[in-house]
């Protein structure tokens, strides 16, 4: 077996002998993959490597140089251990280091990191726990940084929580020591570079032919929607399929926390919230947001979700000429979403009796679409449920479209079927005035699956 000592005017350290026998080992790598870094940094200044960036020559002009580094210091790699180290430190110089592979990958929904020393993400609804590490806490906080700067925002112990996004739109969450007790933790929820179409969401089952002609009917009629679901449901997906069907003739104003809606219209403009500053001041909410929306001409309002006081802003903008208007909520079912807004109604400076606020939200609200993520990793949307209005205090609801669960196949494959009610909606002699009626074989629909 071969020895050998990794180059000590390379990592600033004693060299460090190490036993080989198959490839080189994790920790040596590390070093190696730092020293390089670090030799490219000195030999390149920072504007010379964004001009490295900008061009698919300049990068293999990189990829070439660093190799070439490997070289000069004579460490002995195989050509797949050269090539591999080459690329980790093209990542790290451009993009957010052991993560790349991951952002490159289509099949990953989500990417979830649980300090530096572990890894999950989600294909196709299920978890999996992957082989990616950081060298130490330290490094997955450089490449935290990288990500919230580049957004304008900052993470550190006066801040430990933060909101930001990737340029391709992912939502990315961070929260640190000393709110996080075992270090760094980073939750990125990715959003495709093609966006789902409606003809998706029915070719994997999320609902019916049906369902899906009725949404679209809905939103054509300016019926003001609610999506309701847990996290990860799909809500977000459905949202901006439902907007997709919003005429190119309407302005269109859309509220976010961080911004990942994917209007297909010409005519948006885009609102997000801001975050405190350094000295805990100059945040703007999405309640002032939804305000000032009121003040720019909207023919509709699309919020990303409610979340807190701004649900009774948004609530009297849908009363009032605001029609059409669509956001979502988490909440587990129908009855609860409507509880979920009743409460959140409530936490703003404006007291007003429960009633009051029902009877808002019965006014406002004419259709709840309820999304769930089955066991399976599958989404499904598992009612349509319209509301009814205000009757002995409590707000009426029927039923349209359910999705009823039956059990699993062999293969842990969730079985159920989806089928009307029977029930015509109530706002049927609106869809019928913007021309769009529901046919009476909507009313006998039922599919397996």
């Amino acid at each position: 077996m071969a020895s050998m000592s990794v180059d000590p005017r390379m990592t600033n350290e004693p060299a460090v002998p190490v036993r080989m026998t198959r490839g080189v080992p994790e920790s040596v790598q590390q070093q190696i993959k730092a020293a390089v870094h670090k030799e490219l940094i000195k030999r390149l200044d920072l504007e010379r490597l964004s001009e490295f960036n900008q061009t698919r020559a300049g990068q293999q002009e990189l990829f070439s140089l660093i190799q070439r580094l490997l070289s000069e210091h004579g460490i002995p790699l195989s050509s797949i251990e050269r090539d591999k180290l080459a690329q980790e430190v093209v990542d790290e110089v451009f993009g957010l280091g052991p993560l790349e592979p991951l952002l490159s990958d289509p099949t990953i929904s989500d990417i979830l990191v649980n300090t530096y020393s572990t890894v999950y993400v989600e294909r196709r609804g299920l978890l999996e726990k992957t082989n990616i590490v950081f060298k130490d806490n330290r490094h997955l906080m450089h490449i935290i940084d990288k990500i919230v700067s580049a957004v304008g925002r900052r993470v550190d112990e006066s801040s430990p929580m933060v909101d930001a996004r990737l340029p391709d739109g992912s939502r990315v969450n961070v929260i640190i020591p000393p709110l996080a007790i075992d270090g760094p933790i980073l939750s990125i929820r990715r959003f495709g570079t093609s966006p789902l179409t409606a003809d998706d969401l029915v070719r994997l089952q999320m609902l019916t032919e049906p369902m899906l002609a009725l949404l679209k009917a809905s939103v054509r009629a300016r019926i003001n929607i609610v999506v309701s679901g847990g996290t990860g449901a799909g809500k977000t997906t459905l949202l901006n399929v439902l907007s997709g069907f919003i005429s190119e003739d309407e302005r269109i104003v859309t509220i976010e926390d961080s911004a990942e809606l994917l209007m297909r219209q010409e005519h948006v403009v885009r609102l997000e919230t801001r975050p405190p500053n350094m000295e805990g001041t100059g945040a703007i909410r999405q309640r002032e947001l939804v305000v000032n929306a009121l003040r720019m001409r909207p023919d509709r309002i699309v919020v990303g979700e409610v979340r807190g006081a701004e649900t009774l802003d948004m609530l009297q903008a849908m009363n009032t000429g605001h029609d059409g208007s669509l956001t979502t909520v988490h909440a587990n079912a129908p009855r609860d979403a409507l509880a979920r807004m009743e409460t959140m109604a409530l936490m703003g400076e404006i007291r007003l009796p429960e009633k009051a606020i029902r009877s808002q939200i019965a006014s406002a609200v004419h259709l709840i679409v309820q999304v769930a993520r089955m066991s399976d990793g599958t989404r499904r949307i598992t009612h349509i449920t319209e509301l009814t209005g205000l009757q002995n205090d409590i707000i009426g609801m029927n039923d349209i479209f359910l999705f009823e669960k039956k059990g699993l196949s062999s293969g842990g494959k969730v079985l159920g079927r989806f089928h009307s009610t029977g029930i015509m909606p109530r706002f049927n002699d609106k869809l019928a005035a913007a021309g769009i009626p529901l046919s009476a074989g909507f009313l006998q629909h039922s599919v397996e699956i």
